[in-house]
């Protein structure tokens, strides 16, 4: 995977993504609450949080789907909504439920995604033979996206995301519905990632994942952040369920309860 050419030394920016005080509202519910956060370029930072605790809402104002009511969001050092073509020239996204162009092919709709950011088409033809191969998608499959199972649906999404080499990755919930083989191939794709050069924000319910990729994490309930940091710090020498369920407020069952099973 190519990595794009860094900034020299003095323009590097700490943070690939840096959020300050974000807030949404929906009609009279408050999903976001100030939320920020630093995330250092180069790390592999998980975001955590029961349904509902405003991680999808919270990533889609920091890529600049959703426009904040308050707050800014900085990628790479580019405000999201002042700069927004600089920004998300940097940037590959992977959002939750955004309906694709599903009616196209694999090939076609990585095509699409590369002349729409104005990519040469034979670097845009062979990145996507690259990407449709190693994600085990099939370089000539002329199966429609519509057709795609949930975790197809999932390595097209990260291939659009990855197309055109950012140097962040903002990837809501990769792993959902996605195979336990496909898993560990996407595991393999993000690490080399970052070991290259990238940074790689993705928001999960699976803990285990968590604990084995990232070097960061942070835990988000009812739209306000409760604890960041790096992995060690967060855990404190404890198993991240534990820690996770103590943050969020989780309930842990007794024995007593439903009895009559």
């Amino acid at each position: 995977m190519t990595i794009p050419a860094q900034r020299p030394p003095s323009e590097q920016p700490s943070a690939a993504m840096s959020l300050r005080g974000l807030v949404k509202n929906f009609d009279t519910r408050l999903a976001v609450s100030g939320v920020s956060l630093e995330v250092p370029a180069g790390s592999f930072y998980g975001l955590l949080g029961p349904n509902g605790a405003g991680k999808t809402t919270t990533l889609s104002m920091a890529v600049g789907l959703l426009r904040p009511d308050a707050g800014q969001a900085f990628l790479l050092g580019y405000d999201v909504w002042a700069s927004p073509a600089e920004a998300k020239a940097l940037v590959g996204v992977l959002p939750d439920g955004v309906r694709m162009f599903d009616r196209l092919s694999g090939p076609e709709l990585l095509a699409y995604h590369g002349l729409l950011r104005g990519m040469p088409a034979d670097v845009v033809d062979q990145r996507a033979r690259d990407l449709l191969d190693v994600l085990e998608l099939g370089v000539d499959n002329r199966t429609l996206v519509v057709d795609y199972s949930a975790g197809m649906k999932k390595k097209i999404g990260l291939a659009c995301a990855l197309l055109h080499a950012p140097r962040l990755l903002v990837l809501d919930e990769p792993f959902e519905a996605v195979d336990p083989v496909s898993a560990a191939l996407i595991r393999d794709i993000l690490q080399r990632y970052v070991t290259g050069g990238g940074t790689v924000v993705f928001s999960s319910h699976v803990l285990e994942v968590v604990e084995r990729l990232c070097s960061h994490v942070a835990i988000l309930s009812d739209g306000v952040l409760r604890l960041h940091g790096t992995l060690a710090a967060v855990q404190a020498d404890r198993p991240l369920q534990d820690v996770f369920v103590q943050v969020v407020g989780g309930r842990v069952a007794t024995g007593s309860e439903l009895a009559w099973l």
